[in-house]
């Protein structure tokens, strides 16, 4: 059995969405052994910084909270999918060319993977390539960007897959990871009330 760690490590100078100071995580040491007998820390974080699962509320205006969401969409079988010859975007005409079928979780393995730093042109799941895994009956779909999509205003593709009832999962790191079957283990942290979570995600090759 092979694990692979396919998430960001959180430290404050990580990459995050558009290099926004304030989405930038703040650790603070609140004890340590000068001024008692343990060390303790405490975090400041964005819930979407980092590698992250995102709940309908995030786009959605009444929609559902992160800890309703159904851990067995994301303790799942699923497929990784090379997309590192395209550019731009993942759109219908790309998908239409693989494997995928009702009830699949799938990972977009793109050329994000290979920039450390955050790239502003980063590839992203357009559009057609949402009501694409739609139409499919897909149950959930990961990337690794900090957003599956990129520069639309109306949010047209968080809005079709979580329509759809299909769990977004961002800032995967898959550079190591080849195309594809694995088990995937990506639970979020269950926070009340929040519209996504941090999480420690990983493929484990049986």
């Amino acid at each position: 059995m092979k694990i692979y760690d396919i998430s960001m490590t959180i430290y404050h100078d990580m990459p995050v969405y558009k290099n926004k100071d304030e989405k930038r995580p703040v650790l603070t040491c609140t004890s340590d052994f000068t001024t008692g007998n343990t060390y303790e820390s405490r975090i400041q974080m964005d819930m979407h910084t980092g590698t992250h699962v995102d709940a309908p509320l995030h786009v959605l205006p009444g929609g559902a909270t992160i800890e309703h969401i159904d851990l067995s969409k994301l303790i799942t079988p699923c497929k990784v999918l090379d997309f590192t010859g395209l550019i731009e975007k993942i759109g219908a005409e790309d998908l239409a060319e693989r494997d995928i079928k009702s009830g699949d979780f799938i990972l977009l393995r793109t050329k994000n993977s290979y920039f450390d730093a955050f790239d502003f042109n980063f590839t992203y799941l357009d559009q057609s390539g949402a009501a694409y895994l739609k139409n499919k009956g897909i149950t959930g779909v990961g990337i690794d960007a900090l957003g599956i999509e990129r520069s639309q205003p109306g949010h047209e593709t968080h809005k079709i897959l979580f329509e759809a009832g299909i769990v977004i999962l961002e800032g995967l790191r898959l550079r190591d990871v080849a195309e594809g079957s694995y088990l995937l283990i990506a639970a979020p942290l269950k926070i009340r009330g929040v519209e996504g979570a941090p999480t420690r995600a990983v493929l484990i090759e049986t």
